[in-house]
């Protein structure tokens, strides 16, 4: 993983505490920021016989040399790195087990750890290829703060049922 580091300089008419308090706030937020884990881009590849598939190198770099696979939402997997993993145990760890059991065997029971070989290929194990029906044709997208891995007709559906409209109030939700 790497970092761009960008220093941000303020003019201030002020040599006061709370003007230098400010900035250095605004500093830390932007910076913050700059270090979240950004994985942008849509791939397509093929699953091997072996169930090999190549995790494109640009989201190989922020995952790190392990990462993890495991299911996720609409048929679909999930890769986290293990710093994301990390968090979302301590996340499940810290709530009572009444409210997230199904949570944690959802996610938990059929996650595998992963470490691409040195073609940046995978191991996506018979269960989570099941799972997402992951045979040939592979898309592998970058949703923001995780990847996830797609039989390319499931993803090519769920982009092509997705409407202006909807999209358009999922924005106004989120007030974007």
């Amino acid at each position: 993983m790497h970092f761009d580091f960008i220093w941000i300089i303020i003019e201030t008419q002020s040599d006061t505490l709370d003007h230098f308090v400010a900035h250095i706030s605004i500093f830390i937020i932007f910076m913050t920021w700059m270090w979240r884990i950004l994985f942008i881009g849509t791939y397509q590849h093929n699953i091997d016989a072996k169930g090999r598939v190549i995790m494109p190198a640009k989201f190989r770099e922020e995952l790190g040399e392990a990462f993890y696979v495991t299911k996720g939402l609409n048929d679909c997997l999930f890769v986290l790195s293990s710093e994301q993993w990390d968090n979302f145990m301590a996340k499940l760890s810290s709530q009572p087990m009444s409210k997230v059991k199904d949570v944690s065997r959802f996610f938990c029971a059929g996650a595998e750890k992963a470490v691409p070989n040195a073609q940046g290929r995978i191991l996506i194990p018979d269960h989570l290829r099941k799972y997402a029906a992951l045979d040939k044709e592979v898309t592998v997208i970058g949703t923001g703060n995780r990847v996830e891995i797609w039989n390319t007709d499931k993803w090519n559906n769920f982009i092509d049922s997705q409407s202006q409209t909807n999209i358009l109030e999922a924005m106004e939700l989120l007030e974007l």
